[in-house]
């Protein structure tokens, strides 16, 4: 054989081993992916017996794999989630005294300790697969997941908001751009909506802002009195 021969052959090698390292590396992270999936639907039927009858693990697991299948995470479409939306439990968690946040996902821990009775998207089961993406909330699957969560929403809902930050109130945010307009499009009917304006030493706005006077004013397009609480988390 040739040195050129061997040359080829060598490099044909090369790149059959560089394609069955990466098959095997994509397979391990599927079959990690799943196990997580699979390990998180199963803790949440037990956590929610009540639930437990109208999850079907395995099938969630397929809908979500199909729905990432030739795409990066991130980048997946948001027509791709259907089938998964359509596999998951539609009313896992009550649909009032649900709770936005934009911007304050710092506080939000220590803002549920005081308001135990609300209820975030990261409550449900769907809030538990999101974050195996790893992807920020401007991914198509975070602003569905939102999209749903807000047309579900009924009764009184609040939003959690930093009054060190201005303006307190994005329309550009997820919660601006998503889940405001997505508040009564669907099964819910929200009637009130409460501004929870966290200060933290550093307050630069307050109540009077003049976002908050834009918020007031999307919320009335969708027929949702507005009203607005300026609190402290430090005591």
């Amino acid at each position: 054989m040739s040195c050129v021969s061997c040359k080829c052959l060598g490099i044909v090698l090369g790149v059959v081993l560089l394609c069955a390292l990466i098959l095997g590396l994509s397979l391990g992270l599927t079959l990690n992916v799943k196990s997580i999936v699979l390990r998180r639907c199963e803790r949440y039927k037990v956590e929610h017996p009540e639930r437990s009858s109208e999850i079907d693990c395995q099938k969630i697991w397929t809908a979500f794999k199909d729905a990432h299948v030739g795409w990066y995470p991130c980048d997946v479409p948001v027509e791709n989630y259907d089938t998964l939306m359509r596999a998951l439990p539609r009313s896992d968690i009550p649909c009032d005294n649900r709770l936005f946040w934009s911007k304050t996902e710092n506080k939000l821990g220590k803002f549920r300790e005081k308001n135990k009775s609300m209820w975030t998207l990261g409550d449900t089961l769907l809030g538990s697969i999101i974050t195996i993406t790893g992807c920020s909330e401007d991914s198509p699957f975070w602003k569905r997941a939102s999209a749903d969560f807000a047309a579900s929403t009924c009764g009184h809902a609040a939003v959690l908001l930093s009054a060190s930050i201005d303006p307190p109130y994005d329309p550009d945010s997820i919660f601006g751009s998503v889940e405001v307009k997505n508040l009564n499009s669907g099964s819910g009917t929200v009637r009130s909506l409460t501004a929870y304006l966290v200060t933290d030493g550093k307050t630069t706005t307050d109540c009077t802002h003049a976002s908050l006077d834009n918020l007031r004013n999307d919320l009335r397009t969708k027929n949702v009195a507005f009203s607005c609480q300026k609190i402290s988390l430090s005591k």
